[in-house]
């Protein structure tokens, strides 16, 4: 491991890509250009290979001669102080061995190693002679960021089947050869989409080190890999400190994906937008679409929030139970369940907010979220109530009651306002969302009998409602344009946990009828 103690961090830090090419743009030394001048740097390129590839595949492999590669990797540092090396596709043999010695002789402060071996698409980009020269490779870097299948093939196992099999694998690289190791959850079919920093050397603050977003449900993730890793190396380069590092970009990459299906490009896996902030910024112009009871004109962090959850807010439409609530014909035990759980919910959501009334750092945030926890207590329980009747009050939550609750008293246990407000705000939006639209398909309704559920409808899409919603997204938005790029990112991990909470939690009457 190359001594990185004189990394002196700049504002707008030199990275230097060695990769392979794409001439769609989407993957290679085009993405890492992007992804650094996205991230703040000033991008440099050297060619290792020259790739023929689109969205659908590779076609083709040139390599350029080694003494080609050699007078390029010269004309660069001879000339240029070079704050970062990112390293992407090397393909054979004498090309590692020539990177290697050229990382021998410079000694860059900080080098990222993105070890291509395999493509999304399934081809393979390194010669199988070349593997064992990659994993000493890894013995000069400072991070590496190997996919799940890299990540297999640098250990000489099998890929990992979940993320707890692929933390376990990024610690035995770690232990083998002392660099941090990027594990990337992007391959693994789960929910969440997690990555972690890994090191067993002591090197971080904790061994494993993760940040947890929503996956986007998006095809266009051609180049995702090497953007990552570009990514990486120049905001290191800026801050210095590798967990903050993971938290900034991977809230760039977020939107990033998120916004990839705007572009357009290829009829494969198109490309993910590197410059979807640069776009927003310029066209002034919110990406959240019109509908909600509270959205902005301009881009926010609450638009960012709204958007990770884009497929929890459709799922919670397509439910059985919303569309027989908006249509009147929802079965009333099923409703009576709904509302005795609610009821249960709301006692302990009025407690948390007023928890967070406690930690708000202004005058006008902690009345705003005191009187919210009244209402809680004395309008919509009131409104369970009656509706319940002489029904006994239920005296145990359900799985999902419970498991949400846990969810929020740990947000407030933690102390942390910012985080625990992004916890909380589901319960005031996607509420005024569903109430708006069934409000709506309620007032268009043609036919004279009275809806049986129109008091609940009324509740959640009246304008103190409404306003109420507004005000809680302007707070979110207040307390992240002050919060670090690490507490941003737990905002959005607490904010899509929540919003899964209330998808299930509209479903429970019909899970527990299947149960």
């Amino acid at each position: 491991m190359i001594d990185r103690t004189l990394l002196a961090l700049r504002q707008i830090p030199r990275i230097l890509s060695i990769a392979g090419t794409d001439p769609t743009g989407g993957a290679g030394i085009q993405a890492d250009l992007k992804s650094i001048a996205a991230n703040g740097g000033y991008g440099m390129a050297v060619v290792s290979a020259l790739v023929a590839q689109n969205t659908r595949g590779v076609r083709s492999v040139h390599i350029p001669p080694i003494a080609f590669l050699r007078e390029q990797l010269n004309a660069v540092s001879d000339d240029v102080t070079i704050d970062a090396v990112k390293i992407g596709m090397l393909a054979q043999l004498d090309v590692i061995t020539e990177v290697r010695d050229w990382l021998s002789r410079c000694r860059p402060p900080l080098v990222v190693l993105d070890p291509v071996m395999v493509a999304t698409s399934g081809d393979r980009l390194l010669d199988p002679a070349a593997e064992q020269a990659l994993r000493d490779l890894i013995l000069q870097v400072d991070l590496v960021t190997p996919n799940v299948p890299e990540l297999a093939i640098l250990l000489g196992e099998r890929p990992a089947a979940n993320w707890a099999e692929a933390l376990e694998q990024g610690k035995r690289l770690s232990d083998s050869t002392g660099a941090t190791v990027l594990v990337k959850g992007g391959h693994l079919n789960e929910t969440s989409c997690p990555d972690a920093l890994v090191n067993t050397n002591g090197r971080l603050a904790q061994s494993v080190v993760e940040v947890a977003l929503p996956r986007i449900r998006t095809t266009n993730t051609h180049g995702t890999g090497c953007s990552l890793s570009s990514a990486m190396a120049t905001v290191q380069a800026r801050t210095g400190d590798w967990a903050q590092s993971l938290a900034e970009v991977k809230d760039w990459l977020q939107d990033a994906l998120a916004h990839a299906d705007e572009l357009g490009v290829g009829q494969g896996n198109g490309p993910i937008h590197h410059f979807h902030r640069l776009f927003a910024d310029s066209a002034g112009t919110s990406p959240i679409p019109a509908g909600s009871a509270a959205f902005s004109s301009t881009p926010t962090f609450s638009s960012t929030l709204w958007r990770d959850v884009e497929l929890t807010r459709l799922q919670i439409f397509d439910l059985p139970f919303i569309t027989d609530l908006g249509s009147g014909t929802l079965a009333e035990e099923d409703f009576s369940y709904y509302l005795a759980q609610d009821a249960l919910y709301l006692g302990t959501y009025a407690s948390v907010l007023a928890r967070a009334s406690e930690l708000a750092p202004t005058a006008s945030a902690q009345c705003f979220l005191a009187d919210s926890a009244a209402r809680c207590r004395d309008v919509e329980l009131e409104l369970h109530r009656s509706w319940l009747g002489q029904q006994p009050e239920p005296s145990e939550a359900g799985p999902v009651t419970t498991g949400y609750l846990e969810h929020l008293l740990a947000a407030g246990a933690a102390g942390n306002y910012a985080v625990l407000l992004a916890a909380l705000l589901p319960c005031f939006w996607l509420y005024a969302n569903v109430g708006d639209r069934l409000h709506a398909a309620y007032l268009s309704r043609t036919e004279t009998a009275a809806h049986p559920y129109a008091a609940w409808l009324e509740t959640y899409s009246d304008e103190e409602f409404a306003a109420a919603t507004k005000q809680a997204i302007a707070l979110t938005d207040d307390v992240a344009a002050t919060a670090s790029n690490a507490e941003r990112a737990a905002m959005r991990q607490a904010f899509a946990t929540s919003a899964r909470f209330e998808l299930d939690f509209f479903d429970a009457p019909r899970q527990l009828v299947r149960a």
